[in-house]
């Protein structure tokens, strides 16, 4: 009970803080802008947890493989992205390679990414070269010695990652080829929603079918339309509502690192974007795997897939 009321009142802080912040006559919001809430930058890349600034990176995500800490994607010349050229953003997101050759771990959903149309990229670097620059230093990860060896993530991506742009389907409407995209690439909703084999690559047959082991230790709930153990009871309207305020259709309010995707990211777009993302989200075939209720947190603690 205790827990349930602590996610119903994080929910409403989130809604009332959006009902707050959200101006009367709102400016429509950039393509770079749009791009931006929908990738989730915000939450990933700042330390809420110590009042870091904006952007400036240095949040903890703790994994089994060990703790990786975001870069800082401020337009700092030094310690942020300030001096990265075109080619250098676009080859980050979709290759997942640094300006200066290295190899990023997949912790970075680059895996996601790829599918960003290139325009919609040098959108996001213009609206992130717009923000303010943070000379704050990049904190190294956490790793087990086996893991610091970044040339091993070439077999990496030879095995796991297809690289390449989202194609639209000519055979679905404008809708939900939108949905696709929001929720393939730019939400990159399946990284978070999928459980992982033991190299940390998402198990396809298990896609967006939620796992025990999600970021910081959390379970990430099913979200295949199985009436059992997904969202298949969700109309696509409540689903776009929840997406836009934390609001599950029971009444109660989701918490943990949902909130915060919400709250920082999610709840900025528009409503045909949150309506599109739903009717893509109904639309993929119903996977029977029970992990926690939609929008809730798991009682049972994660298993760590080494074991």
């Amino acid at each position: 009970m205790r827990g349930a009321a602590r996610r119903r009142a994080s929910g409403l802080w989130y809604l009332a803080l959006a009902l707050v912040a959200t101006p009367v006559a709102a400016q429509t919001p950039s393509r770079g802008e749009t791009v931006f809430h929908a990738a989730g930058c915000a939450a990933c890349h700042t330390d809420v947890d110590h009042d870091g600034p904006p952007l400036a990176g240095g949040r903890a995500l703790k994994t089994p493989f060990g703790t990786f800490y975001s870069p800082n994607i401020t337009p700092d010349p030094v310690h942020g992205i300030g001096a990265w050229s075109d080619a250098d953003f676009v080859r980050a997101l979709r290759d997942g390679v640094a300006p200066d050759g290295r190899q990023y771990y997949p912790v970075f959903p680059y895996t996601s990414y790829t599918r960003m149309r290139r325009e919609d990229m040098l959108a996001l670097k213009r609206y992130l070269f717009s923000r303010k620059p943070v000379a704050r230093q990049n904190r190294p990860h956490a790793l087990p010695w086996y893991l610091s060896f970044r040339p091993l993530l070439r077999v990496w991506k030879w095995l796991y990652f297809e690289p390449g742009e989202f194609q639209p389907s000519a055979e679905r409407s404008q809708r939900w080829n939108r949905g696709a995209y929001l929720v393939l690439a730019l939400g990159h909703c399946a990284e978070c929603h999928s459980p992982r084999n033991r190299f940390g690559a998402v198990e396809r047959s298990l896609r967006f079918a939620g796992t025990r082991e999600g970021p910081e230790g959390e379970a990430v709930p099913n979200i295949t339309p199985d009436k059992q153990t997904g969202i298949g009871g969700w109309p696509r309207g409540d689903l776009a509502y929840f997406l836009q305020t934390g609001a599950t259709p029971d009444g109660d309010y989701t918490g943990g690192a949902m909130a915060e995707v919400i709250d920082a990211g999610l709840s900025h777009l528009e409503n045909d974007d949150l309506q599109a993302m739903a009717e893509y989200l109904r639309s993929l075939a119903p996977i029977r795997h029970r992990v926690a209720a939609p929008g809730k947190a798991q009682d049972k603690p994660p298993r760590n897939p080494w074991d």
